[in-house]
């Protein structure tokens, strides 16, 4: 017999509940999935989904482990929602997911939110070609291959959407983290280039967020100087780039289109990334 603590994701407002589609009671409801949406950034796009209404499709590639601000929301808000594994390395799997979430809800989602990213240091005087194509699988080719199967899964007429997180630097890109950049430059393309093919069906947008959650990388002196030096001085909060993605999904006379959230970064050019100055 599996124990809760067995499983990969803990399924919050049904536990013990039947394991048949729930199409049924989430009629009136948006279906989101969410890559990457159990933590971090991801985990707070979630809870504004959440909170908005959203039915949720979470998906993580080794575990959809909540983190406790999104399992306490999801409880608050009797959230109907499931989790998924599917490891990006292999991107031929993240087609495969859409419909998983499919034929658990009983219904294709309404809204797709590309949020799972891999992040490594590199330049182009040490990359790899395995460190290419890592980055491009999980960043660029799993959302085009999800991209794909939200397009051509059967689907109702009502508002359907993607929602891809870039970054700031696309705008001015710099030599670190160089295949973490070249994956984010090829998602833009795709946010433009699927907008296009898939109107008026599905719309695509983007979100471009600046430093919002900072790493153990940096230290609050620093985090006070690169703020001055933000066009607004003034660094993005992670519930701003949550209600952008929120926004988007409400606006259904918009494709095509990215929206920075970043205090102005990308209108200036940095030399190195924002973790390698003021020191």
């Amino acid at each position: 017999m599996t124990g809760e603590d067995d499983l990969p994701y803990r399924p919050l407002g049904r536990v013990g509940g039947p394991a048949e589609p729930v199409g049924a009671p989430l009629a009136q409801k948006r279906l989101a999935l969410v890559t990457g949406g159990h933590r971090r950034l991801g985990g707070i796009i979630a809870a504004a989904l959440a909170r908005a209404g959203h039915s949720l499709a979470i998906h993580g590639s080794h575990d959809t482990r909540l983190d406790s601000h999104l399992a306490l929301t999801f409880e608050e808000e009797a959230t109907e929602w499931e989790g998924f594994l599917v490891d990006f390395a292999d991107p031929e799997g993240a087609e495969e997911l859409v419909g998983m979430v499919a034929a658990r809800f009983g219904r294709p989602p309404d809204i797709l939110v590309n949020s799972a990213a891999m992040f490594g240091q590199d330049r182009l005087d040490s990359v790899t070609a395995d460190d290419l194509m890592r980055h491009y699988a999980v960043n660029c080719a799993a959302p085009a291959m999800l991209t794909k199967a939200f397009a051509t899964v059967p689907a109702g007429v009502g508002d359907r959407c993607i929602v891809n997180i870039l970054d700031q630097r696309i705008e001015h890109p710099h030599g670190d983290q160089f295949a973490y950049t070249l994956s984010k430059l090829a998602l833009a393309g795709l946010t433009r280039t699927s907008a296009q093919s898939l109107a008026p069906a599905v719309r695509v947008n983007a979100v471009a967020p600046g430093l919002t959650i900072a790493t153990p990388d940096y230290d609050g002196a620093q985090m006070e100087r690169l703020t001055a030096m933000m066009p607004l001085q003034r660094l993005p909060q992670a519930e701003q780039i949550a209600q952008a993605v929120l926004y988007l999904t409400q606006a259904t006379a918009t494709t095509g289109q990215t929206l920075y959230i970043d205090g102005g970064a990308h209108l200036r050019s940095y030399d190195r990334d924002f973790m390698h100055m003021a020191r």
